[in-house]
């Protein structure tokens, strides 16, 4: 993983409280390079002064002033530039003059700066360098008339030799450090995505964990409430009925016997889908995908309404409820045909909700279960009359989630659900649900 500036500066790579130096290497560098400058300058000033006629510390003082300037070459390369160029003259500073041009050309300078600077050094060797090989050339009189090429061409060959080399590797350094930092700053940029990915990686993940507790959750409260519910209610009716009519009570413990079977089928069917909807078994331990939770989510989503009750199925609904002693009346509008499986399955799980709604609060109460299948959309609606006092109460628990749980379901494929007391005393539970045929 690409250490960001913060983790590189915090490991010491990075020194800031040394002026304008950022490593100790830097700055031992430049002092070292300033000190050899500050000699060389200070040898060719003895020399400055013997031909100048200036006193010789004088030279040498000038000498040490100018080559130290090498010292401030990070922080001011324009200044060390200028000053090499101005000993030039003196024929000094050759070190600083190299030094300086390559940090000038490394640096962050202006381009116009840079190549002005460059050429006012290359012009001001050229013309030193060849003032004095022409005084060479004159004294020493063995050139001949080779002279008048030889000293322009040697001049040249000296200023390009000097000026060249320098601000070509300082082009190359600073380009290449320039890219190092733009490659450094991406790649930080980029592990801070990285990190936001997996953050909200972690967040979808945990969202689709909670998604798919709550649908199985959802199932199992309708699976289990219904069929419990009427079990309670056949076994009440059994222990009211065994004394006086062993026949019916027969019937009504043969009727236990055949929800509790089914339950135990549904739960079964509800669990081999989740587990053939599991993806993430074979993969290792803290190290499963995004994607294979989502995909197992969808799988087992996709399986349980391919294998969940269908429409067709709520007649049995109303056979069942009326075996279990409540009256209830079916009434269907439209010709019935097959709908996605999701809608289907939705559908029979709100009168199925509905339906235990009424054994639980609404015991005697009659009840009118209504299906419509229209153009775009199946309607359906239970309602219920007021409860009758008379009947027995079957005692059965309530979490007030089956409300909730309907409303999830219709909400969820974009349809319309709305309860609520009726003003006769009852209670009304309606939904439509979009006609999302199958492909």
């Amino acid at each position: 993983m690409t250490a960001t500036g913060a983790d590189r500066e915090a490991a010491g790579l990075t020194t800031r409280g040394y002026w304008w130096w950022r490593r100790r290497r830097g700055a031992a560098l430049d002092v070292g390079l300033a000190s050899f400058s500050a000699l060389e300058c200070a040898l060719e000033g003895v020399v400055f002064a013997g031909e100048t006629g200036l006193p010789v510390p004088f030279g040498v003082l000038f000498g040490l002033l100018a080559g130290s300037v090498l010292l401030v070459r990070r922080r001011w390369p324009i200044a060390v530039v200028l000053v090499s160029i101005a000993t030039t003259p003196a024929e000094m500073g050759f070190l600083m003059g190299i030094v300086g041009l390559y940090t000038l050309a490394a640096s962050d300078v202006p381009r116009r700066i840079t190549v002005v600077l460059t050429g006012m050094s290359l012009v001001g060797t050229f013309i030193v360098t060849y003032v004095r090989l022409r005084q060479s050339v004159t004294e020493g009189a063995g050139f001949g008339p080779g002279g008048d090429w030889y000293v322009p061409l040697v001049s040249l060959f000296m200023s390009v030799g000097l000026s060249a080399p320098p601000l070509l590797f300082g082009l190359y350094i600073g380009a290449r450090r320039r890219l190092m930092e733009s490659l450094r700053e991406r790649a930080d940029s980029l592990e801070r995505e990285l990190s936001l990915l997996a953050d909200r990686a972690e967040e979808r993940a945990e969202w689709a964990r909670t998604e798919e507790r709550t649908r199985i959750a959802r199932e199992m409260h309708d699976v289990v409430a219904h069929r419990v519910s009427l079990m309670v209610v056949h076994a009440a009716a059994l222990q009211a009925v065994a004394p006086k009519d062993p026949a019916k009570a027969v019937r009504n413990a043969a009727l236990v016997g055949d929800m509790g079977r089914q339950a135990l089928t549904e739960l079964r069917e509800m669990l081999g889908v989740l587990r053939s909807g599991d993806t993430m078994s074979a993969a290792p331990a803290g190290r499963v995908p995004l994607a294979s939770v989502g995909r197992a989510a969808a799988a087992a989503a996709a399986l349980a309404a391919e294998d969940g009750p269908r429409l067709d199925e709520v007649r049995l609904l109303v056979a069942q409820s009326r075996e279990a002693g409540m009256t209830v009346e079916l009434s269907v509008e439209g010709e019935l045909r097959p709908y996605a499986p999701e809608v289907e399955q939705t559908a029979y799980r709100v009168v199925q909700e509905a339906l235990t709604n009424v054994h639980k609060h609404a015991a005697g109460a009659t009840t009118w279960v209504r299906l419509a299948h229209r153009g775009a959309e199946v309607a359906m609606q239970v309602e219920n009359g007021p409860s009758d006092g008379g009947a027995s109460d079957a005692g059965l628990p309530s979490g007030g989630n089956g409300l909730v749980g309907m409303r999830e379901r219709v909400l969820g494929l974009g349809g319309i659900f709305v309860s609520g007391p009726t003003d006769a005393g009852g209670f009304r539970v309606s939904a439509v649900l979009p006609d999302r045929r199958p492909a």
